[in-house]
């Protein structure tokens, strides 16, 4: 009995250890547009991975994907209010926001996806990152969005004089309203859930976007042509809400940081597989994929530049980039 009751003890002081344990877990919300296994959800998924075995489980992220919690305009007033902890957007929303938030967003800014991956994830990037926390959250890292190209019903894009006369449907920003007139086409911002049904219907005669997103949604059933003019690259963000993060111990807020840098390359490698396989999807399924020489649609960016980058500071943000080998 005296060793039943030893053993009795210790179980009630192991369970009382692991009752504490568990109330000192905290499950973190983040938010995301995308459908399950979509690349930013599997990025978030392993930052959040990261972050419970560097807090040896003190801390979890629980990933709310396919707008469970709300579309991008509602969740960003959340995480900002700290209804939810973790989002992670796109960089178009915060436009009018933050400033600086716009030069990533200007139409050609990047030559490439490795040169948009190196400044998004360098001393640039880090600066853009910071001008977030003014504004009720911490933006935390730069995922990679994807290269979006325009697509259509009607015909193949070779050249800027193709896109004339165009309606085409682009995210609620002035920018890519801007970017498309002066390419000579008309602009129709409406949400990402009518697209498919305003080509098939002749509302609008395509899209823009990438090549996963083109796949996911259907829209290669209703626009067979896409034009690899790659005239946006615009990063993705993943933000905490600074009420979140300011509950974090410094330690604690050491180890998101850094296991938010450490989840970027993960979520790129996962987004080159993504555009390989929906690319092959589409090509099989009898998508026409046409490459214009990208010049003279950058030399039709000039006013869109000069109406959307007046400050002298975001100029010379917009040459640091340029200059950024």
């Amino acid at each position: 009995m005296l060793h039943f009751g030893k053993f009795a003890a210790a179980f009630t002081v192991a369970a009382s250890l692991m009752a504490g344990t568990a109330a000192a877990q905290t499950m973190l919300r983040s938010s995301d547009t995308h459908p399950d296994g979509y690349p930013t959800v599997e990025g978030v998924k392993y930052f959040g991975e990261l972050v419970k075995e560097r807090t040896e489980g003190r801390y979890s992220v629980e990933v709310y994907h396919s707008a469970q919690l709300g579309q991008e305009s509602d969740t960003l007033e959340q995480v900002r209010t700290g209804v939810i902890d973790l989002n992670r957007t796109s960089m178009g929303p915060w436009n009018g926001l933050i400033p600086e938030t716009t030069i990533p967003s200007l139409p050609y800014i990047f030559r490439s996806v490795e040169h948009a991956r190196k400044v998004m994830n360098g001393p640039i990037g880090d600066e853009i990152l910071a001008a977030f926390e003014p504004h009720g959250v911490v933006a935390l890292a730069f995922y990679d969005g994807g290269a979006r190209s325009f697509y259509n019903s009607k015909k193949p894009i070779e050249s800027v004089e193709d896109l004339k006369g165009m309606k085409f449907r682009v995210m609620q920003s002035d920018i890519f309203v801007d970017m498309v007139a002066a390419l000579g086409a008309s602009a129709t911002p409406m949400p990402y859930g009518e697209v498919y049904t305003g080509i098939e219907t002749g509302v609008i005669d395509g899209a823009e976007n990438n090549f996963p997103s083109y796949d996911t949604a259907k829209h290669a059933e209703v626009a067979k042509y896409f034009s690899l003019d790659e005239h946006l690259i615009v990063p993705e963000v993943l933000v905490m809400s600074k009420l979140t993060w300011d509950r974090l111990s410094p330690e604690d807020q050491e180890i998101v940081r850094k296991a938010a840098k450490d989840s970027v390359e993960k979520q790129w490698e996962l987004w080159d597989a993504q555009v390989a396989k929906s690319r092959g999807i589409v090509e099989a399924a009898g998508s026409t994929i046409t490459q214009p020489d990208k010049q003279a649609f950058i030399d039709a960016m000039k006013p869109v530049y000069d109406k959307h980058v007046t400050d002298p500071k975001l100029q010379d943000l917009v040459k640091r980039i340029q200059e950024t080998q």
